[in-house]
């Protein structure tokens, strides 16, 4: 998936400036596709060149002009042609799995920290998303079809953190049982 597409799926949902566009992205799509707030930026001038957004200068007092970006027919046309698009499965690259492939290199105390510390990330993450599900699908069997998707990515982020969290706590139990 392009940064592009990311951006798109974002203004299909209404105009945006790039500031909300960024804030935007951070607490949705920015839970499974990172991007700084100057790839962000870049992309949408990219965007705007290729035709697939426009942008209306709205002017601000005391404050520079303020663009609000749309999505044109054309970048929507573009946007479902890539949903249409069969896809690959993301290949997996944890640094930590690696770490402890190799674990017996280093201090056991080294390799259980480490996995203790991403516990706790992914409790952080699981916990964020839980608020959101909370917050935002407590009624989703009666929500449109596009609320209904935009659960079924939410779910997908509460397995994979539930199940960080499971394999962390197989992993540590491990490590407790065979060297203390």
């Amino acid at each position: 998936m392009a940064l592009a597409h990311a951006i798109l799926a974002l203004l299909v949902q209404e105009p945006m400036s790039g500031y909300d566009l960024n804030k935007t992205f951070e607490g949705s799509v920015g839970n499974f596709w990172k991007a700084t707030h100057q790839q962000i930026y870049r992309e949408l001038g990219k965007l705007e060149a290729m035709g697939w957004v426009k942008a209306e200068t709205i002017p601000q007092e005391g404050r520079p002009d303020k663009k609000l970006y749309q999505i044109t027919e054309v970048g929507q046309k573009n946007l479902a042609q890539w949903v249409a698009e069969p896809c690959d499965a993301s290949p997996v690259k944890e640094e930590l799995l690696v770490k402890v492939f190799v674990g017996t290199l280093a201090p056991v105390q080294n390799i259980r920290q480490e996995i203790e510390r991403h516990r706790q990330i992914h409790q952080a993450r699981l916990a964020n998303y839980r608020r959101i599900e909370a917050e935002s699908f407590q009624t989703c069997k009666d929500a449109s079809f596009a609320a209904q998707l935009h659960y079924l990515v939410l779910r997908r982020g509460i397995r994979y953190e539930t199940d960080w969290i499971a394999w962390c706590d197989e992993a540590l139990e491990l490590i407790n049982n065979r060297c203390c």
